[in-house]
């Protein structure tokens, strides 16, 4: 699937949308300071749009993203609507909801299944699994609803949007700890939205679209902290020539093959 990266995508787009509702700048708190690229959101020294992944994903991602979130430069789901051509991004609010976020789920090409943990959800809505393509319903494709916030806030907001309770919760049990840098959390099993991004991507047997977002998480997390502290970035690492060989190949092989 062939696009043009220097369109704003669906996560772009919704942080225009939350800017110009503010009264006032954002902040980022102890985030890098000056100019940011508006395509990669870090310094253009550190520039990285040149690296984003551009391959054909059958799987869809809709971000329901609190208040903030889209404004935070650290935000990841940002990196997810990078490389996932069919990436949706709604504001949630507690007292309404974007028609257009109730159509994307009443859409009929799509199967949304809630990512969230099982252990706060109806035992009978929990699935660990993806069906196989072959049981999927047909002409369907995997959706998956991403809340995208911190994690009181996306216990609040699966909560309190009724419009999710007939879907199936999609429960990760992920054995590897997170290796996000950009925020801090209290347990090593949280992970950033851009790697439950990848583990569900994995689970829908796009094994090769998972890896470009874990590399790309990488490389943004690398650069970002690089140029925070006025450092010269890095191009040779693993995951910087993980996306060189996924831009030259064009093939669908697991990167690690390349």
């Amino acid at each position: 699937m062939t696009r043009d990266i220097a369109a704003p995508h669906a996560v772009s787009r919704l942080r225009a949308e939350r800017l110009a509702r503010s009264s006032k700048p954002f902040l980022a708190r102890g985030g890098m300071k000056g100019e940011r690229c508006p395509g990669c959101r870090i310094n253009p020294a550190h520039c990285i749009c040149s690296l984003r992944p551009q391959l054909p994903v059958n799987a869809g991602v809709c971000l329901i993203m609190a208040d903030i979130e889209a404004l935070k430069p650290s935000n990841t789901g940002w990196l997810i609507a990078d490389v996932v051509p069919d990436t949706w991004a709604f504001g949630w609010a507690r007292t309404e909801v974007d028609p257009a976020l109730l159509a994307l789920l009443a859409d009929p090409q799509w199967q949304p299944f809630v990512v969230f943990p099982g252990e706060f959800v109806t035992p009978g809505r929990v699935v660990n699994t993806l069906p196989a393509p072959t049981e999927m319903p047909t002409g369907k494709r995997p959706l998956f609803v991403l809340l995208d916030a911190t994690w009181p806030e996306a216990r609040k907001m699966f909560r309190k949007s009724p419009y999710l309770d007939r879907f199936p919760v999609l429960s990760l049990q992920p054995e590897q700890i997170s290796r996000y840098r950009l925020r801090r959390s209290r347990r090593e099993d949280h992970f950033c939205t851009s790697e439950v991004g990848a583990l569900c991507l994995e689970l829908a047997g796009e094994t090769r679209a998972a890896q470009a977002l874990e590399a790309w998480l990488d490389v943004y997390t690398h650069h970002y902290l690089q140029a925070k502290h006025q450092l010269p970035p890095y191009l040779d690492t693993p995951a910087h020539l993980a996306l060189h060989a996924l831009a030259a190949s064009g093939d669908t092989r697991p990167l690690h093959t390349l």
